[in-house]
């Protein structure tokens, strides 16, 4: 990345789930309230403790895909409360209930404001944003509109790691990919990232404070990283 070009020639470039909002493995117990399950209910736990979670394994080595996994703990989630749930769409907007701030990383917001600040560009790029959290969840969340771009490929149909969803993003921009930082939580979006010459961070969901730190310190806001 050239350190001679200003940051409001730069961006930020978040995926949605499990970078800006916390995971559904991390919130069972907000999920397990909303549901009327009882506490420890729920057990899978994806990256948390992949040994014991064989259905996240297969995900990791693309015998399925993210949503294959989601849709799957969907209909698990659903036969417990006697209900056919088909979509992930419903597990989500039930489990997580009205609070939408209850499941954002204050680490994500302190990261856009200090990137916004700087003025740097911003970017969501989300394989399922509507797909998963509702049509109208952009509404319920004022921090969205802070982005300058936000691509979701329930509407593109350009799922990440295909490179066609990065460039595209990169287009609406109005940047190269040289200027720009991208950050997700799965391994193969940031390798697809930096197939096309994307800097990126693997957001480790177990250390955000971290992540997002690498990513500001990447973008050249090393100054405000830690704060």
């Amino acid at each position: 990345m050239s350190g001679a070009r200003p940051l409001s020639h730069r961006a930020l470039v978040l995926d949605f789930g499990g970078v800006i909002s916390r995971t559904l493995f991390e919130t069972h117990a907000l999920s397990e309230a909303a549901l009327g399950l009882a506490a420890g209910t729920l057990r899978w736990r994806g990256p948390f403790d992949p040994q014991n979670d064989a259905l996240w394994r297969d995900m990791i080595a693309n015998r399925i895909s993210e949503r294959d996994y989601w849709l799957e703990r969907s209909r698990e989630v659903g036969r417990l409360l006697g209900e056919d749930w088909d979509d992930m769409q419903t597990f989500v907007q039930r489990a997580r209930g009205a609070d939408v701030l209850a499941v954002i990383r204050p680490e994500a917001i302190a990261a856009i404001r200090a990137a916004q600040a700087a003025g740097c560009k911003l970017a969501v790029l989300s394989n399922e944003l509507d797909l998963f959290y509702g049509v109208n969840f952009r509404q319920r969340l004022p921090l969205l509109q802070a982005f300058d771009v936000v691509l979701d490929a329930t509407y593109t149909h350009m799922l990440k790691p295909d490179p066609r969803a990065y460039r595209l993003c990169l287009e609406q921009l109005g940047l190269p990919a040289c200027d720009c930082v991208f950050v997700d939580d799965q391994l193969r979006n940031v390798q697809g990232a930096e197939r096309v010459g994307l800097p990126s961070v693997h957001f480790d969901v177990a250390a955000p404070q971290r992540s997002y730190a690498q990513a500001l310190s990447l973008l050249g806001l090393a100054d405000t990283a830690a704060s």
